[in-house]
């Protein structure tokens, strides 16, 4: 059986081809077609999967995609003018908006059918079913409460349900009118970052304020006494294209009676700091509610809300760690994944098989050494062939301990947002200025943005108290007192890291290269974060890692067994030369 599940159509998008219920190949449309914005349908991640599968359009039984337009359409259409009465003209203008975007939809949905020779294989999904089966069927729990929560799919903004064995039973669908996602977007926008993109940056950006604004946000937020959240539009306005902005009533509530003109960089900290503690307090206690309706311990969390990992790790310190689950891809790319698994066991009734959630998600693309090689040769690359395992991580350690930075490309491409170890630049924590070298020469990212370390899993609990979620980097560790050698450079205010947990069964290389490396340092642990350029995805082709190499400060990378390295860096490995094969271009 090969089910092609596919995300909406608006960002983001992805596609996951599912053979017998087994993931077999997943990608991001935008790491291949290499852009932040693509809105179509994921025409590269669907050609990918058809050829890591090799299969044809017409041998897939089902393409399941994780929208409704027309459902979508209808609950939007419907909902708009209730929440701007009196400016019919700013609806109007949004209504034709919302009807473009209706018709592009139908639009993709109607080329997909025309590629099969029967197009009824093309099945339609709600949106938040297929957060809710990424968020459960991938999970280790037999039985879950499932909250969904993002800015808007298919008119909607989140869902409540309960999963138990192989089905899910939805028991309350959130409005996009009421949507947490939305409004953190907003604020976002508020503060002077770009909406729908950089809400990571609020995330962190809150960890240097006070949230004293706290209760202006729950307000905003949340209705007394009502646990779910219901939007107090009194708190937003429409500008003259019909788009929401805040309103004085908002700036009044908060004291600057100004607008924005009245904005510190002080404030703007103690907005995204009172924003993520309102959030934080809202999802907890819509969880706690829930919780009590249904008797279910243990959260299965999907939807693009739950990118933020700050605020799993609040809910897992309030309702323990290992009762949360967060998916490797909760946004809407992770829908490709819910889609296939819905299709498989909610529509199938077919039984899930392994009590035990994902722990490897290397779906992507992966290169032959023959393929490398040819493209270094087309750069007339001078590189330096590893010819064993042995020599790339005594070369790797070297380079390392040396204080540069190494880019780590081997194996296929992880699906999801974070580096985990096949697509990685990798630092050592103790190097002399190693946030600011990577910042500097190659990220070019705000000062507040932290980066994230990685240590083996038989080494984390002697360094870090960590979660489960720290496999796939979806959740915060703390530091241990008793252990605390990583430099406060890394560390997060209370003491809290983003953690990258190896395992061997996953990723031997990795964890093989942090062990040797912790033989003569003060702990096996590495700074680990995405191999890309800025504004750019996380490099996918060789050529990507070549490009990137050579468009940015880093000093040495690794594609396979072949090993680049600028002048400065050389020198390093000058003495191992006589061990390594080395090609300069003719």
């Amino acid at each position: 059986m090969l089910i092609l599940g596919l995300s909406s159509f608006k960002n983001d998008t992805a596609a996951a081809l599912m053979r017998d219920g087994a993931i077999e190949a997943a990608i991001e449309n935008d790491k291949l077609q290499r852009s932040l914005s693509s809105r179509c349908v994921p025409d590269a991640a669907i050609q990918f999967c058809l050829e890591k599968g090799s299969v044809s359009w017409n041998d897939l039984d089902v393409i399941a995609v994780a929208s409704k337009p027309a459902r979508g359409w209808t609950r939007r259409a419907l909902s708009r003018p209730r929440l701007s009465p009196l400016e019919p003209v700013a609806t109007t203008y949004q209504e034709g908006k919302e009807l473009g975007r209706f018709a592009w939809e139908l639009t993709a949905l109607r080329s997909l059918r025309q590629r099969l020779i029967n197009p009824d294989k093309v099945v339609t999904l709600e949106h938040h079913d297929c957060h809710a089966a990424s968020a459960f069927f991938l999970s280790p729990f037999d039985k879950a409460l499932i909250l969904t929560l993002d800015g808007e799919g298919d008119g909607t903004a989140g869902m409540l349900a309960t999963g138990e064995g192989n089905k899910i039973r939805s028991l309350k669908t959130i409005s996009f009118a009421n949507s947490v996602g939305w409004i953190y977007s907003r604020i976002t926008d508020l503060i002077g970052f770009i909406p729908s993109k950089d809400e990571h940056k609020t995330q962190w950006l809150s960890l240097e304020g006070e949230p004293v604004y706290k209760d202006v946000f729950l307000r905003m937020m949340r209705h007394a006494g009502d646990p779910l959240p219901r939007v107090n539009f009194r708190y937003f306005r429409r500008d003259v294209t019909g788009a929401f902005e805040t309103s004085q009533y908002f700036y009044d509530q908060i004291n600057l009676p100004g607008g924005k003109a009245e904005f510190t960089p002080e404030i703007k900290r103690n907005l995204a700091a009172s924003l993520q503690a309102a959030v934080t307090e809202l999802i907890a206690d819509l969880i706690s509610a829930y919780q009590k309706k249904t008797g279910m311990q243990q959260i299965s969390l999907g939807g693009g809300v739950f990118h933020n990992t700050l605020l799993v790790a609040s809910l897992e310190r309030k309702f323990g760690v290992g009762n949360i689950f967060v998916p490797p891809a909760p946004g809407n790319a992770g829908c490709a994944l819910g889609a296939a698994a819905w299709i498989w066991h909610q529509q199938m009734d077919k039984p899930r098989t392994a009590q035990a959630e994902v722990r490897s998600v290397y779906w992507g693309p992966g290169y032959a050494r023959m393929e490398v090689k040819e493209v270094l040769d087309n750069a007339k690359a001078r590189y330096a062939v590893q010819n064993t395992g042995e020599k790339k991580l005594d070369s790797a350690v070297t380079l390392l301990r040396a204080g540069k930075i190494v880019g780590w490309f081997h194996g296929a491409t992880e699906f999801g947002p974070r580096a985990l170890g096949h697509r990685s630049l990798l630092a050592s924590p103790w190097a002399a200025y190693v946030v600011e070298n990577l910042n500097d020469f190659v990220k070019h990212r705000e000062s507040f943005r932290p980066f994230a370390v990685s240590v083996r899993e038989e080494d984390c609990e002697r360094y870090f108290t960590g979660s489960p979620l720290c496999r796939l980097m979806n959740s915060l560790a703390a530091v241990r007192p008793d252990a605390d050698v990583l430099p406060r450079a890394l560390q997060l205010p209370g003491g809290l890291v983003r953690l990258h947990v190896v395992e061997k069964e996953t990723d031997p290389l990795l964890w093989e290269l942090l062990r040797r490396f912790g033989e003569n340092e003060p702990a096996p642990i590495l700074v680990n974060t995405s191999f890309n350029l800025p504004g750019e995805p996380p490099v996918i082709r060789p050529k990507d890692a070549v490009r990137t190499f050579f468009c940015s400060g880093i000093d040495a990378v690794f594609v396979d067994n072949f090993l680049l390295t600028k002048s400065g860096s050389a020198h390093i490995l000058n003495q191992r030369v006589p061990t390594a094969e080395v090609h300069a271009p003719a």
